[in-house]
């Protein structure tokens, strides 16, 4: 693979920091320096890692990115949770994140487990 552009992780973490940035423009001005940053850096840190441990030169470095993403992406569901819980967001558009979510989740862990197998490390 080429680039880190070619990682379908990457390609749904992009879809996702998209949707993120345009869901927050309706957020109150209130939270903009709150919740709709803490948001928007965690959309954006999904990508930023898949990209970063792409550039890595070792399997290892690269899963441990790959985590980090997976943590990033966990947390922006989390910021969504809070805006449900704040009324902020409908519930509709938690489960329509919540499905984006799991697609971006199902491909992070198939990329770890690549990895790993690259690696020699699967069980």
């Amino acid at each position: 693979m080429a680039s880190f552009t070619d990682l379908e992780t990457w390609k749904q973490a992009r879809k996702i920091r998209n949707m993120i940035s345009g869901l927050v423009k309706e957020f109150p001005v209130e939270e903009k320096y709150r919740l709709t940053d803490q948001i928007v850096r965690s959309s954006r840190s999904i990508g930023n890692n898949l990209a970063e441990g792409h550039g890595r030169f070792h399997y290892q470095d690269n899963i441990r990115f790959c985590i980090m993403a997976r943590g990033s992406l966990t947390e922006t569901l989390d910021h969504l949770i809070v805006a449900l819980d704040e009324k902020i967001i409908t519930d509709e558009t938690l489960r329509t994140f919540q499905a984006e979510y799991e697609s971006c989740l199902r491909l992070i862990n198939g990329y770890i487990q690549y990895l790993k197998t690259k690696k020699g490390l699967v069980d």
